[in-house]
């Protein structure tokens, strides 16, 4: 199954083959479990005391606290496939690659901060400008649907003016971004200094077709050079309107120590593969195929007058076994484990462990949300009072269901407590979010009274409500899958939340391929359902297009006549029909400006402000992380959208003991 953050967002999420990956992998939230074969090698293990595991449940006594050196222990759910840059981007690469490498930029709490650039590039600071080119035919430029063209007649492309236009032969004007790139002063791991140069050739193996690496930002950079020994300058493809723009920096590699290597060649060659030459915190000293990976400081770090890192080293064990792995945990001899080497369900043995002051459980909100989807505006003979009524096209209903889910009993009862209730579909700690929002808090007495209004009451006194225009009972079809753990108990409370409040929901679960499939005939983007069960991602930038009209998924090409527009292919998103203009005004402003600009912010947040207050779907709660670390563990940090925990393993440390 594709991942969610492979996908290219370029596009405005619109390609449903994207949209699968981006479904799956934000439902998932987990990484590929397949062990990896490796060729043997003869080297010494690591020192390191043997644990003796009893097969109880009990939690075990850990190892003795630390004493003299700090080495480090991370604990992996499988060995990792390869070093190199430019391979495979899986959780487990990305753990090690933190330490070998320095970060350009770091991806914390929904926003960018530069980390081993001077700063990232901005608008308002003038490294990054808007600047105007003419175009021909046969120039490469990104047309108004974001694809890279090579510009011919007929195509649409957006001016410099913010007008769309139709090429017709003539030149055009249009807009083309560009942004500066400083490196802060950095050494590689022999001492050689990092160059804009290692830049651009890290840019140019990315570019090349035997690197198995993403291409959608290359493809639509027109340019990426050195202007100096410290900066690079990328320009964008005419038309290129990328919100993240400030990420454009292609990581160094050494090209002094690597030149003699194809692109080809760098995939599998020892130096690359291996043990890379790079310029972070540590470098490779040490790999026992299946066993471990060990690493010790680079002697060249360019933080080393700041006492970083406080690490002697850092040991990676490889322990594919969950049964081993669990009990190698509580026996104290990881130091940390990762989100992916652990499992949500094991929470209350860790929670055990912690009272006992052995280990410390990491919670941590995710970048994943879910959600109540409602079929408001239902396709062909399914809703629009066809196949069922129109429960949901009443505002009055979506509000009290809304008031009839307790959703902190979820996060209690589902994650202990530790994720946070939505009232957005963003959560509280997000740069973009406002609170002056309608929030709509578990109340059943407000809930029934709204429905008694609107004409929902139970007036055959079954204890069941009857649709005011036909007389039948108000019963929901809830569809979800049984794909993911928390399913079935997170459905069994949304039945009995909405039973107290005189709502039937009948649950129906499908295979997650069923739910989440392509076209017409998908039950949830066919727009064939009730309510159901959705995840949906958490976006740096505005991901209001999700509930826009021209998302509405139906015929390709054809009118959706309550909108009077086209309707945006069975390919697109908005599963819900639910269309509001002044909604698609603020969507659209929001999505023309990059971050930044006036008006940006404002029109994201009234975006929020009439999602939250219209309620097309429910918020829950976000998805949560859980990493497991001991007690005397420093600076460890699980972030929302830092991918890997061990982005800053510079900085991690380690006590003699809990209280030092």
């Amino acid at each position: 199954m594709n991942h969610l953050w492979l996908r290219y967002a370029l596009a405005s999420y619109r390609r449903r083959g994207s949209l699968w990956g981006m479904l799956i992998t934000a439902v998932l939230l987990t990484a590929c479990r397949v062990p990896v074969e490796i060729e043997p090698q003869t080297v010494t293990p690591v020192p390191r005391p043997e644990v003796t595991v009893e097969p109880a449940t009990a939690v075990i006594q850990p190892e003795a606290t630390y004493s003299g050196s700090k080495d480090l222990v991370v604990c992996l759910p499988r060995e990792p496939e390869t070093l190199y840059r430019y391979g495979r981007a899986a959780r487990v690469e990305k753990a090690i690659l933190h330490a070998i490498y320095e970060n350009d930029y770091t991806h914390l709490s929904f926003a960018y901060q530069p980390q081993g650039l001077v700063k990232l590039p901005s608008l308002g600071d003038g490294d990054a400008v808007w600047q105007q080119v003419t175009v021909k035919t046969g120039d490469r430029v990104v047309d108004i649907d974001g694809n890279v063209v090579v510009l011919s007649m007929g195509d649409r492309v957006q001016l410099a003016n913010g007008e769309t236009a139709v090429f017709a032969g003539t030149p055009l004007t249009m807009a083309q971004l560009a942004a500066d790139f400083t490196l802060k002063p950095r050494l590689w791991a022999d001492g050689v200094p990092v160059t804009a140069a290692d830049s651009v050739y890290g840019f140019t193996l990315a570019a090349h077709p035997d690197t198995p690496a993403p291409k959608g930002k290359v493809e639509r950079t027109a340019s990426y050079t050195a202007v100096d020994d410290d900066t690079v300058r990328w320009i964008g493809l005419p038309g290129f309107h990328d919100a993240t723009f400030f990420t454009n920096f292609w990581g160094p590699l050494p090209q002094h120590a690597w030149q003699q290597y194809t692109a080809a060649d760098l995939l599998t060659a020892e130096a690359s593969d291996r043990f890379p030459l790079g310029d972070g915190p540590f470098q490779v000293v040490e790999w026992a195929a299946g066993e471990y990976l060990r690493l010790e400081p680079n002697p060249f770090y360019y933080r080393a007058a700041e006492g970083l890192p406080h690490l002697d080293s850092v040991t990676f064990r490889f322990l594919p076994d969950p049964d081993q792995r669990l009990a190698q945990v509580l026996a104290g001899a990881c130091d940390i484990v990762t989100q992916e080497a652990v499992d949500l369900s094991q929470a209350p043995l860790f929670l055990e462990a912690e009272a006992a002051g052995l280990l410390q459980p990491v919670f941590q909100i995710g970048a994943v949300y879910e959600a109540v989807t409602l079929g408001i505006n239902s396709w062909g003979n399914y809703g629009d009072d066809l196949g069922r009524p129109d429960w949901f096209e009443d505002v009055r209903v979506r509000q009290a269901l809304a008031m009839c889910l307790d959703r902190q009993a979820m996060v209690d009862a589902l994650f202990y407590g530790r994720s946070e209730v939505m009232h957005s579909q963003i959560p509280a700690i997000h740069p973009l979010f406002t609170p002056e929002i309608q929030q709509w808090p578990y109340d059943v007495a407000a809930a029934t009274a709204v429905l008694d209004a609107a004409g929902y009451r139970d007036t055959d006194q079954d204890g069941w409500r009857e649709d005011p225009q036909t007389g039948e009972p108000f019963h929901i079809t809830f569809t979800t899958t049984t794909e993911f753990a928390i399913n079935q108990p997170l459905t069994a409370m949304i039945q009995s939340d909405l039973r107290a409040c005189g709502v039937d929901a009948e649950i129906e679960y499908l295979p997650v391929g069923e739910w989440y499939a392509a076209g017409e005939e998908s039950p949830l983007f066919g727009r064939r359902f009730d309510m159901g069960q959705i995840a949906w991602p958490v976006g740096d930038q505005s991901m209001c297009h999700l509930f826009a009209s021209w998302e509405i998924t139906g015929p390709d090409g054809r009118i959706n006549p309550q909108t009077g527009a086209p309707y945006g292919s069975w390919d697109a998103l908005n599963n819900t029909g639910w269309w509001l203009p002044e909604y698609d005004a603020a969507c659209r402003k929001a999505r023309e400006l990059l971050p930044g600009m006036s008006g940006y912010e404002e029109n994201f947040q009234e975006t929020q402000r009439l999602l939250a207050e219209n309620l097309p779907m429910i918020p829950l709660f976000m998805r949560l992380k859980l990493a497991v670390i001991r007690p005397t563990v420093r600076n460890f940090t699980l972030d929302p959208t830092q991918d890997s925990e061990l982005w800053n393993l510079f900085a991690l440390d380690l006590a003699n003991s809990p209280e030092n």
